[in-house]
C-alpha cells in the first residue's frame, strides 16, 4: 500500500508553499499531488512553478500528479486546465468532468474525490476512457468501496481519503469574502489570513464547518488511520493525507508506520482543536467519530 499527500486545499503564500514542498521532499510519501483545486484567484504558483516543484519532487523518487480545479467558471480557467492536461510530463488528477473529457482516450489519468464515481457502471465507463486510479468520494462508505472494488480490472488503482478536513461542497460564492463583507471579485485574498480556513461554530458552540473561499469543508478532521489494516485487506492501493498548516509531517510519519504494520504509531498524532470524525466510512453521518467500530 502506498501513501499519498493530497493537494494543499488552502491558500498559502509562495514562500510558504516552497518551504512546505522542500520539506515534503524528505518525507516518506510515495505520491504527491500538486496544484490549486479550489479557486483560480489563488495564484501563488503559476503552472510553470508547479511543474518546477514537481520536477524536484520527482527527482527524489516520488510520483507527482497535477491536480485540477474542482469547479470551473470561466474560459480562462479552461485554458489553464488544457495546459495542465497537455503538460506532457506528469499524470493529471481530474477533479471535474471537464478535465476527464480533456484527458479521455489520450493518456491515463486519476479522478479526485470531487468526481462522483458512485457505482460500478460509472467506474467501468471511466476505465474505458483511461482511468488509472480513482479517489473514493469522501461521503461513500466502506461498503460502497467493496462494491466498486469488485469490478475493477486492468490494474485500476483505488485511493482512499484517509486524513484531513473533508471537502463537502463548492459554490460560485466566496464565503470567506462574504464573512468580511467583501464581493468575490474584490476578495482582497482574505483566504491568505486563514491557512487552515475559517471554522464555523454551531449555536451550541461546537465546531461544525470550515469556510475555505468557495469551498465548504468539515471542521473536524477525517481520520481513518485505524482502518488502514482493513483497507490493506481490501487491496486498497493508496491512502491519502491532506496537508494542513501544522503537524502534517507527524501525520505522514504515523500513517507510514501503520502501513508498514505497526499496531499504532510510536508517536501519537496531535489531536486537532476541532477534533476528529470518521462517520462516512462506517455509513454514519460524516460528523460522527466512529473510528474503531
Amino acid at each position: 500500500m502506498k501513501l499519498s499527500l493530497g493537494p494543499v486545499p488552502y491558500y498559502w503564500s509562495e514562500d510558504t508553499l516552497l518551504e512546505f514542498y522542500d520539506q515534503v521532499a524528505d518525507w516518506p510519501v510515495d505520491i504527491v499531488y500538486l496544484g490549486e483545486t479550489v479557486c483560480s484567484k489563488r495564484r501563488a504558483f503559476s503552472l510553470e512553478k508547479w511543474l518546477e516543484v514537481g520536477e524536484r519532487l520527482a527527482a527524489t523518487g516520488k510520483e507527482v500528479v497535477l491536480s485540477t480545479l474542482s469547479l470551473l467558471e470561466a474560459e480562462s480557467e479552461l485554458k489553464t486546465l488544457r495546459r495542465q492536461c497537455e503538460n506532457g510530463r506528469f499524470l493529471v488528477e481530474a477533479n471535474d468532468m471537464a478535465a476527464v473529457n480533456l484527458m479521455a482516450g489520450r493518456v491515463p489519468f486519476v479522478t479526485g474525490p470531487t468526481v462522483n464515481l458512485y457505482n460500478q457502471k460509472s467506474l467501468r465507463f471511466l476505465q474505458k476512457m483511461g482511468l488509472k486510479r480513482w479517489v473514493l468520494p469522501v461521503e461513500l462508505s466502506r461498503t460502497t468501496l467493496v462494491d466498486l472494488l469488485a469490478v475493477r480490472e486492468g490494474g485500476l488503482e483505488a485511493e482512499v481519503f484517509a486524513y484531513g478536513r473533508l471537502p463537502l461542497s463548492l459554490s460560485a460564492r466566496c464565503f470567506t469574502a462574504r464573512a468580511h463583507n467583501l464581493q468575490k471579485d474584490d476578495c482582497q485574498f482574505r483566504c491568505l489570513d486563514y491557512p487552515e480556513g475559517m471554522v464555523v461554530y454551531s449555536q451550541e458552540d461546537q465546531p461544525f464547518l470550515t469556510l475555505n473561499g468557495i469551498q465548504t469543508m468539515s471542521a473536524p478532521t477525517y481520520n481513518l488511520i485505524g482502518e488502514v489494516p482493513d483497507m490493506a485487506s481490501l487491496a486498497v492501493d493508496v491512502v491519502r493525507v491532506i496537508p494542513s498548516a501544522r503537524h502534517t509531517k507527524q501525520v505522514v510519519a504515523a500513517f507510514r508506520e501503520v502501513i508498514a504494520g505497526a499496531a499504532k504509531p510510536s508517536t501519537p498524532q496531535p489531536t486537532p482543536a476541532t477534533g476528529y470524525c470518521s462517520g462516512y466510512w462506517f455509513g454514519h453521518p460524516g460528523i460522527e467519530n466512529t473510528e474503531g467500530e
